[in-house]
């Protein structure tokens, strides 16, 4: 309204002025409107969007929501098919006081239980003593077998020793009379002395390989470098007379000392048959100390000192030497007299069968009150 005053006033002053005004004033006026109906455009293209953006987004929401709709219900039928199978279950528990009498069932079970393992410990304690007491007298016994078969000291020793530990381990005052004659077998054991028939075996056995050895040939003269040498040397050179001296002196032997007895000198076949004689003697000698015969380890040592005497000569080293052992040898002892056992093994089984005697006694009185009161 201003506007269209201020040209009226302005009007007679200057003719000129209001020509202008007029082609103003329209273009100002559409401009605003121009410019208002875009906005308004504008904001109604913004509106539309948002509506459409809204109805999309309400769209999506309310399809998620439907999915999750359907899960839930998916969730829910299963958690009622659990229920079910748990109101299946606990209809089939069973019941409080089948429960209560199912635990005093277990409580009655554990107890015999416990009773059934007392009741076997106490069996298999006593079927352990029992073991080790058949295995006493099995040792007493092959004690026995080992003195009477092959007169050995010491295995017989250590079987007795082993017999009377396991007497030991029982701690019972019942087996006083076993363990006294076990501890008297001990005693006469150790008295006995063994005898090396091992080393005999290989002392003779020695003996043996050095009959081979022994020599009875005829002495060859040997030349000392005296008068005989000078007798028959003739200038540098062995003459006729030494070759003659050398092939005689095989056969003629000078013994000055003529009061000894002279021996004969073997050679040959003669030496050969004296020498396996000699050995089969020594031989039997070793057979007779590995199997304890006294009788034919002194006659076989005798008859191979007859050997050495009447075939050999005393003077030769080797000969002398292997008579003085033979000697020795037959001074050793290969048997012993061992002590009986047959007191200390019926000691043993006398108390063993005191020991199951009174073992059955508690089933025996057992018994007869059940036979009682039967009817």
């Amino acid at each position: 309204m201003s506007e269209t005053v201020l040209p009226k006033e302005h009007v007679q002053p200057a003719p000129e002025a209001p020509v202008e005004q007029p082609v103003i004033k329209p273009e100002r006026r559409g401009n605003g409107l121009a410019a208002f109906a875009l906005l308004v455009g504008a904001a109604g293209i913004a509106v539309g969007g948002w509506g459409v953006w809204q109805v999309r987004h309400l769209e999506t929401s309310t399809a998620e929501q439907l999915a999750e709709v359907q899960a839930l219900g998916a969730q829910t039928l299963s958690i009622k098919q659990s229920e079910q199978q748990l109101l299946t279950r606990l209809n089939q528990l069973p019941s409080a006081n089948d429960l209560d009498n199912q635990r005093q069932l277990v409580v009655q079970l554990q107890g015999d239980q416990q009773h059934l393992n007392q009741r076997l410990e106490t069996v298999l304690g006593a079927s352990r003593k029992d073991w080790r007491l058949a295995e006493a007298e099995h040792l007493l016994r092959l004690a026995s077998l080992r003195l009477s078969a092959l007169q050995d000291i010491s295995s017989a020793k250590t079987l007795v020793q082993g017999a009377d530990d396991i007497l030991r381990e029982q701690n019972d005052p019942g087996s006083f009379a076993a363990r006294e004659q076990l501890a008297k077998s001990l005693a006469a054991l150790r008295s006995v002395e063994q005898p090396d028939r091992t080393g005999l075996f290989l002392q003779l056995a020695a003996l043996r390989e050095q009959v081979s050895q022994l020599t009875a040939l005829a002495p060859e003269f040997k030349d000392s470098g005296e008068s005989l040498l000078g007798l028959t040397a003739d200038g540098d050179g062995a003459s006729r007379w030494e070759q003659w001296w050398d092939e005689i002196s095989h056969y003629i032997r000078i013994d000055f000392n003529a009061d000894k007895n002279v021996r004969p000198l073997l050679a040959g076949q003669s030496l050969t048959q004296v020498r396996l004689a000699l050995s089969l003697a020594l031989e039997q000698a070793q057979w007779a100390a590995l199997n304890g015969q006294a009788s034919v380890y002194t006659q076989a040592l005798a008859q191979a000192q007859e050997v050495l005497k009447g075939n050999f000569n005393q003077d030769n080293v080797q000969s002398k030497t292997m008579l003085e052992q033979v000697i020795e040898l037959s001074k050793q002892p290969v048997t012993v007299k061992t002590p009986d056992l047959a007191g200390t093994l019926s000691a043993m089984q006398a108390y063993l069968e005191r020991r199951h005697v009174e073992a059955d006694e508690p089933g025996r009185a057992a018994a007869k009150p059940a036979q009682e009161t039967s009817p």
